[in-house]
């Protein structure tokens, strides 16, 4: 659960079909004094363009940009993992690309991303796991809870795709799992 007084630092965002539409009812939320930074890892063709990263700069009151490996992790910045690169977060607060083999049928990986964010973030860090057609997300998620985070599930009724946050269910039980419309405006008030 939120825990009233705690100091977040980042949120990591796992999202695949039906990503845009979501992260369009969550981004527009978060406002220009957010003082978290939000990891994003979209499953993607290996060969989009930077159509994600303008369109929702220009969405948001955020910078919006592709990560870059060894690129320093900034409150108040949105992140998106670049297609065919597995997103990491390093000790030190900053981000790494790797071409590992895909997990999940997926690069970049939503668990990879979750996974090494808990083990750099522990108990600051935020989980939301959000529409998409496979179980990738799950296992990171629960190591966010394992190592004191907080986790947030997209009601599968309003998810285009329900298996990945049934999938989160089924792993994690979730801190948070509410309708679309509501994510938002939650992180938004962390």
């Amino acid at each position: 659960m939120i825990t009233p007084g705690r100091s977040y630092k980042a949120v990591v965002i796992g999202v695949s079909a039906g990503g845009l539409r979501a992260m369009e009812a969550i981004l527009p939320h978060l406002p220009a004094e957010y003082d978290l930074a939000v990891l994003i890892v979209q499953h993607r063709a290996k060969t989009s363009d930077d159509f994600l990263y303008n369109y929702f700069d220009n969405l948001c009151a955020l910078n919006v940009m592709e990560a870059a490996d060894k690129m320093k992790i900034k409150a108040g910045n949105i992140y998106f993992a670049p297609p065919d690169f597995h997103m990491l977060v390093e000790m030190d607060k900053s981000l790494s690309l790797s071409v590992d083999p895909a997990v999940n049928f997926s690069r970049p990986s939503v668990d990879v991303l979750f996974e090494t964010a808990a083990e750099s973030y522990g108990e600051q860090l935020v989980g939301v796991v959000l529409t998409g057609s496979n179980s990738d997300g799950a296992k990171g998620l629960a190591r966010i809870k394992d190592l004191g985070g907080t986790s947030i599930i997209q009601d599968p009724e309003t998810a285009e795709v329900a298996m990945m946050p049934q999938a989160a269910i089924q792993e994690v039980g979730g801190d948070y799992i509410i309708p679309l419309p509501s994510i938002g405006k939650l992180l938004a008030s962390l």
